[in-house]
């Protein structure tokens, strides 16, 4: 067992690595929301650069051991201006980190993200599903907004498959779209994968 409970299983990128190499290229891999350098490792182990994004300094500071080489980590809210260019990157992954804002914030990172990616690029997404009742997708959302709940205190997203394909719509195509559940924590986790590729 890991801190709080964490298992180690859930070995997603697995089957993403040959995609993830054929769209990267030469430029890192934009991952927001790194946390403590769990896929960040994966990533740099299968020979890719990274440049992570996490808001907790302990986070970082766990990512940066965990990874001394081949990634670079930035303490900053994803909502700040990227550390790269638009359209500089071949892969953008975000696992479990669009979901803390309200919808029209997350509409902005999805431009946002749109805007950083070359065309043919792609996006790895993992998003919390309306069926996550272990963590925290039960009882009536604050603020009227759909599947925005507190949970212990923080505003967590829940999505069903509308809610996804509605997130990208404009200049997206979506290459995979499935709801999984996945031995991540104490309780299995539900969620939606999404493998998105920019027009």
């Amino acid at each position: 067992m890991a801190a709080h409970g964490a298992i180690t299983t859930d070995p997603w990128l697995d089957r993403w690595l040959g995609l993830v190499a054929e769209r990267a290229g030469a430029a890192p891999v934009l991952e927001l929301g790194c946390g403590m350098g769990r896929d960040s490792a994966v990533l740099v182990n299968a020979g890719q650069r990274v440049v992570g994004i996490e808001l907790s300094t302990e986070s970082v500071a766990a990512a940066r051991e965990r990874v001394p080489q081949g990634a670079e980590f930035h303490c900053s809210d994803f909502r700040a201006p990227f550390p790269v260019a638009d359209g500089s990157v071949g892969v953008v992954l975000a696992s479990l980190s669009l979901h803390y804002f309200a919808w029209d914030e997350t509409l902005t990172l999805a431009r946002r993200i749109h805007r950083v990616l070359r065309p043919g690029g792609v996006l790895l997404c993992r998003l919390n599903s309306v069926n996550d009742f272990h963590h925290g997708a039960s009882g009536p959302p604050p603020r009227g907004e759909d599947s925005f709940y507190l949970v212990d205190g923080v505003p967590k997203r829940f999505f069903d498959r509308e809610a996804v394909e509605r997130l990208f719509t404009e200049g997206w195509r979506m290459l995979q779209l499935e709801e999984l559940m996945v031995e991540r924590y104490e309780q299995p986790k539900v969620l939606w994968e999404a493998v998105l590729e920019r027009e």
